[in-house]
């Protein structure tokens, strides 16, 4: 290591001890870091019409209003207005996974078949990207690769077609769809900010109308319907497709397959009212009557 003798530790000193300190006031950019802007129309080195040309809306600073088009018919009012736009802007969306992006995401470890596969599993794995903005309301599992489909799953989506349900059960698995409104979906996909934000965990709102013959119908597999009935149904779309129903009881893994939301519950593991603190890695619980009984299904 160099060593410095006395005068030259002296020197720089003495030199640091004389620098101007810094201050608000002497505080400036560097040389050429700001440009000086062109002044336009001031005398004939500055132009005549500062670049904007001769006369009209576009000199004045006074543009047409925002969809005018010159005295033609504008394009929203020559478009004819069609009964089947008729709440597109608030139609439900819901983003297409695949049995082969699900076969996939197994095979690569992203998706844990051990437990059960929710909203939340599904962003995790970089599966979807949900953005309640476009109305997304979830996900749709299509039937893309279900003869490669192999995996065990116990999975939540919600929207799915029969070929769907029959290629997950046919595989001992359980197929199960729910309704969330657009804050429970937001607070699946994103539940580290949810935690973070130290609210109570709210409860899911009940499907509308449109859909409530939908998730209570056995045959979808709808989070409402009666077990028993599911059951049947199970059944008969194994006697329609032409496989063997498994015993899921005698499953190694029946506990897991078995795990179910609550209607009104988001997240498995914790119940509508209860709030998650990171900080402390701590869960409170309601103790108020009142409470217990708005939170309860």
């Amino acid at each position: 290591m160099a060593t410095y003798g006395n005068g030259v530790i002296k020197r720089g000193l003495e030199i640091v001890r004389n620098m101007p300190r810094i201050r608000i006031d002497n505080v400036k950019d560097n040389p050429g870091a700001r440009k000086q802007e062109k002044r336009r129309g001031r005398g004939q080195t500055r132009g005549k019409r500062s670049g904007r040309g001769h006369k009209g809306q576009r000199q004045r600073g006074i543009p047409p209003r925002l969809g005018y088009e010159g005295g033609q018919s504008p394009f929203y009012l020559s478009v004819p207005k069609e009964p089947y736009y008729a709440g597109h802007h608030l139609r439900r969306q819901y983003l297409p996974v695949s049995l082969h992006m699900l076969q996939y995401l197994v095979d690569m470890g992203r998706l844990n078949p051990e437990e059960p596969v929710d909203l939340t599993s599904l962003v995790n794995a970089r599966a979807v990207t949900i953005d309640i903005i476009k109305k997304h309301y979830g996900v749709q599992l299509v039937s893309e690769g279900k003869d490669e489909f192999q995996a065990q799953l116990n999975i939540e989506v919600q929207w799915a077609t029969e070929d769907v349900i029959a290629a997950v059960e046919r595989n001992s698995g359980v197929i199960t769809l729910g309704f969330y409104d657009l804050q429970s979906v937001e607070a699946l996909a994103h539940p580290l900010i949810f935690f973070q934000r130290g609210l109570p965990i709210m409860r899911r709102s009940l499907p509308p109308k449109d859909l409530v013959d939908f998730y209570t119908n056995p045959e979808n597999r709808g989070y409402l319907s009666d077990p028993e009935k599911v059951r049947k149904a199970r059944f008969d779309l194994a006697q329609k497709f032409g496989y063997e129903l498994p015993d899921l009881s005698k499953d190694n893994r029946y506990q897991m397959l078995s795990m179910r939301k609550d209607p009104r519950q988001i997240f498995y593991g914790l119940q509508p009212g209860w709030v998650v603190n990171l900080k402390d890695k701590t869960v409170l619980k309601p103790t108020d009557e009142g409470l217990l009984e708005y939170y309860k299904s």
